[in-house]
């Protein structure tokens, strides 16, 4: 008889060891080692086992497909942006994002747009009774469609439940941390359980193209929780991001086996769920005040999507001995970074000065084409002098000091030309390169930061107090 055996798994990483420590020696993350109780057996061959393995036959790349797999469009224009065009059969969909943010609102919309254009679709909830999930869709106006419901946590009796002759086309699985396979001894939410539990499912989900997704409870970093081997075993990862005090939320493509990654669909939280928000520039900008300092228009491109919102800065004299930095929506140590290259390359004295920063309307900015537009706009504000409202700012800043080209600034300038800008600011083409065609925008191309403290200075409306 096999003699049961202890180990310890860290809950981080999923490292495993045999001995019990406070901190994890893989990703120095302490109290994260639980204990874990695994058959042993002594290993006879490769995998423990004398029976050989099954030959498998080989393809040729240049071969054509056999099946055709159409995508399931649920004519939600911002989450099928954000899926690549739709949900492809067989696919594993795993959401994550922060509680009471609405990732069970957009699932039960979209499985309810799907069923009711014929589709045979499963929601299975591990935290909700059927009846709280019937609660949720008479809020949102959706009790009509013909969704199936289950309260279920055991993996084998769902799989059991939706293979056979006539496979739902769409499984969803509410959560993934509530589920267990009752062949390991170890309690759901573990990595163990976790890892196990997204396997069989998944391989169900290729064997039979039933497209699946998997809701995932993320942790106090913001990362979905258990081990990252999770999403590597998934086909599409999304993020559900957004203040809960703003209205707006931002579902994310971080990973995407069918469709681009970094892709964001944009939604407004309502009384009747999920508003896709269809041009969410024009929205970003709506409350935007005219010639105040410490206020630019920042060009983005989040995935495929040009993205035009404000950036607010503040800076004020500090009287601690140590000044502040507070950043909301963008990275606070590249923040740092702007500070230090405008004092060292542009002669500007911000060390003691309070500095705060804000991208306006809840939404998180990544990408380094918005180091110009917070440059000018620290320069807005502590200078006093307001930018000309009717002009954006797209670039990175190198730490030299130099103004780096981004990419697609035809796409950026296109955007901005829709909503009325008359003035970009854009780097200078280097190395021969075609400078990007502005169409009816004037371009200012510049190439340090010391030309663009020059811009601002030159073209500053009038001198106006900091907001």
């Amino acid at each position: 008889m096999a003699k049961p055996q202890k180990t310890y798994v860290c809950q981080s990483c999923g490292a495993v060891t045999s001995k019990w420590a406070g901190k994890c020696e893989s990703c120095d993350g302490w109290n994260t080692l639980a204990e874990e109780v695994r058959e042993s057996s002594a290993p006879k061959g490769l995998g423990g086992s004398n029976k050989k393995g099954r030959r498998i036959e080989f393809s040729p790349l240049s071969g054509g497909a056999e099946k055709s797999y159409p995508r399931h469009v649920t004519g939600i224009g911002e989450f099928d942006r954000v899926t690549g065009g739709g949900l492809v059969p067989g696919s594993a969909v795993l959401i994550g994002g922060d509680p009471g943010i609405g990732k069970s609102t957009i699932l039960l919309q979209s499985v309810c747009a799907l069923a009711n254009k014929g589709l045979r679709c499963v929601y299975v909830s591990g935290e909700e009774a059927v009846d709280q999930v019937r609660m949720r869709a008479q809020r949102l106006g959706l009790e009509n469609a013909p969704v199936e419901l289950a309260s279920a946590t055991n993996v084998r009796d769902i799989l059991a439940s939706v293979q056979g002759p006539n496979p739902p086309a769409l499984l969803v699985i509410d959560s993934i941390q509530t589920m267990y396979v009752d062949t390991v001894e170890s309690a759901p939410g573990t990595v163990t359980q976790v890892r196990a539990c997204a396997q069989e499912i998944i391989r169900m989900a290729k064997a039979s193209d039933i497209a699946v997704f998997l809701v995932g409870h993320v942790t106090k970093d913001g990362q979905i929780a258990g081990p990252r081997v999770l999403e590597h075993m998934v086909d599409t990862v999304l993020y559900f991001e957004g203040d809960r005090s703003h209205q707006f939320r931002i579902l994310r493509s971080v990973k995407n086996r069918f469709g681009p990654t970094d892709e964001i669909g944009v939604f407004e939280m309502a009384a009747q769920g999920l508003i896709e928000v269809k041009n969410p520039s024009a929205l970003f900008l709506s409350q935007r005040a005219q010639n105040v300092a410490g206020s630019t228009v920042l060009a983005a491109l989040e995935g495929t999507r040009p993205l035009l919102v404000e950036v607010q800065a503040l800076v004020a004299p500090s009287s601690l001995g140590s000044a502040r930095r507070s950043v909301l929506g963008w990275d606070p140590n590249r923040l740092a970074m702007i500070v230090a290259v405008l004092e060292t390359r542009a002669g500007l004295q911000l060390s003691g000065c309070d500095i705060f920063l804000n991208i306006a309307g809840g939404v998180r900015i990544q990408e380094p084409a918005a180091d110009m537009a917070v440059a000018a706009a620290l320069i807005s504000a502590l200078t006093g002098k307001a930018v000309p409202p009717e002009t954006v700012f797209f670039g990175e800043i190198g730490l030299t000091g130099e103004i780096r080209q981004v990419s697609q600034p035809d796409l950026r300038l296109k955007e901005s030309g829709k909503l009325g800008f008359k003035e970009a600011v854009i780097p200078e083409a280097k190395n021969s390169k075609k400078q990007p065609a502005g169409g009816e925008i004037n371009l200012t191309a510049i190439s340090h930061i010391e030309e663009l403290a020059d811009y601002l200075s030159a073209t500053a409306p009038r001198r106006h107090a900091a907001a």
